[in-house]
């Protein structure tokens, strides 16, 4: 009688690419189980958001530059909807593991810190670009858009939902709790969010706002997606991309670095 052989160590190699994808997975799947939650209200939100400034301008036809608003106000609405949900994914994804006490399950597997960060980060993105696309095509049904520069549109798209996700991984490893996280929303990113110059061009404001402005990595992710759109833009394109590479770096390192060290993640 031959009797089995005992189990072998499975060798990960340098990237553990199974426990990477499993993870990217886990991540996609979580939102898409619940998507009228997750994809189809926030494109609900947006037109909303979309229907009362059409419904405040009335018969008035109000001009940014030589765009119409309306056409100005479409982009930043599709990016606002994107980061939000990007930052959602992450962020209740590390929050929930941890109150509920089961964030042991994600750090046993031989992941190391970078591949945790990976899975995190992509399915935020995932979730972002998908919640951008839907809330695109619903807004482009009621007033079509042209998309001269596709190239921009795709970079600030993927490169805000980065950010967003990013923040959203460092905030909900930071958060101990339900109303932290809360925190980083309410006085982290939805004032950058309307400081950026979604609702509105930043050359008319003041110029110690204006400043201000132009020190906000918001106002970049959406100036370089808008111009992608119409064409125009309220700063300097180049360092728009440059801006976003850099904080993504940044926020990229904090993140694995939390992991690296257990930060608030380890007893």
């Amino acid at each position: 009688m031959t009797l089995p052989l005992p189990p072998m160590p499975r060798n990960v190699g340098s990237v553990n690419w199974i426990g990477l994808w499993t993870l990217y997975a886990r991540e996609v799947r979580r939102f898409v189980k619940v998507h009228q939650q997750t994809v189809w209200a926030p494109v609900v939100t947006t037109l909303l958001f979309y229907a009362v400034f059409a419904l405040s301008l009335g018969s008035a036809v109000r001009m940014v530059g030589e765009t119409p608003y309306l056409q100005f106000l479409a982009p930043g609405l599709i990016m606002m909807a994107m980061v939000q949900n990007a930052f959602a994914n992450t962020s209740s994804s590390i929050v929930i593991a941890k109150v509920q006490g089961n964030i042991v399950d994600i750090l046993m597997p031989p992941l190391s810190p970078m591949e945790l960060v990976s899975g995190f980060v992509f399915g935020g993105i995932t979730r972002g670009i998908v919640v951008g696309l839907v809330t695109g095509l619903a807004i482009w049904a009621v007033i079509p858009m042209q998309m001269p520069h596709p190239g921009f549109v795709l970079f600030h798209a993927v490169m805000a939902s980065m950010l967003l996700s990013l923040l959203g991984l460092v905030g909900g490893v930071w958060s101990e709790k339900f109303d932290n996280i809360a925190a980083v929303t309410n006085f982290v990113v939805t004032p950058l969010s309307f400081l950026s110059g979604t609702f509105y061009s930043v050359e008319t404001l003041p110029p110690f706002f204006w400043w201000i402005a132009h020190f906000d990595p918001f106002f970049y992710m959406i100036d370089g997606f808008r111009y992608g759109f119409i064409g125009t833009s309220d700063g300097s394109r180049w360092l728009g991309v440059i801006v976003m590479l850099g904080v993504n770096a940044g926020l990229w390192w904090l993140a694995w670095r939390m992991f690296k060290t257990g930060y608030k993640l380890k007893a």
